[in-house]
């Protein structure tokens, strides 16, 4: 596989920043104000350039045709209706937001038809303080984010993207169109990052999760009509490989085999939930349909092999092969990898459970080939259909935030159920 080059307890961030009392523009002298776009500046990048830690860039609806950039720590950019404040790149611009401060949240709006990506969070535009630190660990982070009530449609690689960046919360976002990954998530360890009640469709991939290590969650979300729709995963081409410990959880996986979706060059096709030499991965109650290559798999990613991984609890139907588990050629060790408690019909190997068992001696494992799809001919991401309108962000979109983006609470597993069918 070749990808592009970069790429919840209850959760309780939305309701301490929908909860909070608004400020009027023009309180008090240190106060956080609410900035007006166009009341009090004709363009959104004006608007930010003047707010202050704390404020609140407030959008009016209408289109605005300019690329977004934020320096400035804690601060929110929101639109008044999701689908009426409309950021639009042409197919010109590269990027829609491209943020490289703290504590920085982007919500109530749409940004699309940019050449690049829709939403950038990205720690590696910012200095490093010692020439040893590698972006994505330590201090060389970025600290912060949340992207709540975003559309992100036909962007020319993501649609909503956070590299060397942690403490993140992507939340009712919906995503399509794009021909590397509608989420993706890269190069941090530790991310402390959950993605939520969001969806992914017709993109080249749903989410997608390069060297993203610690405590990641994908939980709750729909990825349909993708030509890859999950995928956690290990490469050298990122720093801080491989990756680790993402949890996959309660998600719906439907159809990610569309030929009507974008495609990256020689890109995967055909599958569910792939986890691509990624190691300590839990998939959970995740229900898993309508796959012609497999529906889960456990598979190497170049010299990367699945190590550690526990798939548990899902529901798999009207998949070519439910449960797949592969490694290198030649290699017929199990790397510690276990599958336990799922409803399927299908596996290679034959007898998954037993022969890669979580809670017992595993079987004898056999190598037995498998035959990946061959993927349709590319699709434009222009020619993908804009998205109908998305639910608004509820609450009073006047009210300030009384915190920055910050750290999501992590959700609490066990109250996380397998989804109903489609």
């Amino acid at each position: 596989m070749r990808f592009g080059r970069f790429r919840v307890a209850q959760l309780g961030a939305l309701a301490v920043v929908l909860g909070a009392g608004a400020a009027a523009c023009g309180s008090d002298a240190g106060s956080p104000a609410v900035i007006a776009v166009p009341g009090d500046h004709a363009t959104i990048q004006e608007a930010v350039d003047a707010a202050r830690p704390g404020d609140l860039v407030l959008i009016d609806p209408g289109t605005y045709r300019e690329t977004v950039v934020v320096d400035e720590d804690d601060i929110t950019i929101r639109g008044r209706d999701r689908n009426a404040v409309i950021l639009d790149g042409g197919d010109e611009l590269s990027d829609g937001i491209v943020v490289s401060s703290d504590g920085v949240a982007v919500e109530n709006l749409t940004v699309r038809r940019y050449r690049q990506n829709g939403v950038l969070f990205n720690g590696s535009l910012r200095e490093r303080t010692e020439e040893t630190d590698v972006y994505g660990a330590g201090d060389a982070t970025l600290v912060g984010y949340r992207i709540a009530y975003v559309t992100a449609a036909n962007n020319g690689l993501y649609g909503v993207y956070a590299f060397a960046s942690r403490d993140g919360l992507i939340d009712h976002v919906y995503t399509s169109g794009s021909p590397d990954s509608g989420i993706y998530i890269g190069q941090c360890k530790p991310c402390n990052a959950v993605v939520t009640d969001s969806i992914a469709e017709l993109n080249a991939i749903g989410y997608y999760g390069t060297n993203a290590s610690g405590s990641v969650y994908v939980i709750d979300s729909v990825f349909r009509r993708n030509r890859l729709g999950i995928a956690p995963n290990s490469q050298e081409m990122e720093l801080l490989a491989p990756q680790v410990e993402t949890v996959v959880a309660g998600n719906l996986v439907v159809d990610n085999d569309d030929p009507a979706a974008p495609a990256i060059p020689q890109g995967f096709f055909g599958g569910g939930i792939a986890v691509g030499g990624g190691t300590k991965n839990l998939v959970l109650r995740n229900r898993v349909i309508g796959h012609d290559g497999y529906g889960i798999g456990l598979v190497p990613l170049n010299e990367f092999d699945p190590i550690s991984n526990r798939v548990e609890g899902n529901v798999l139907s009207g998949n070519a092969i439910d449960l797949l588990y592969q490694t290198q050629p030649r290699d017929i060790s199990t790397h510690d990898n276990c599958f336990v408690g799922n409803e399927f019909e299908s596996s290679l190997p034959v007898d998954i459970e037993s022969v890669l068992a979580c809670d017992r001696e595993p079987g004898p494992l056999e190598a037995e080939p498998f035959t990946p799809l061959q993927a349709p001919p590319p699709v434009d991401h222009r020619d993908i259909p804009l998205p109908p309108d998305q639910p608004t962000m509820p609450g009073d979109v006047e009210a300030i935030p009384t915190s920055p983006a910050t750290a999501p609470t992590p959700p609490d597993l066990t109250t996380i159920t397998v989804p109903p069918a489609p």
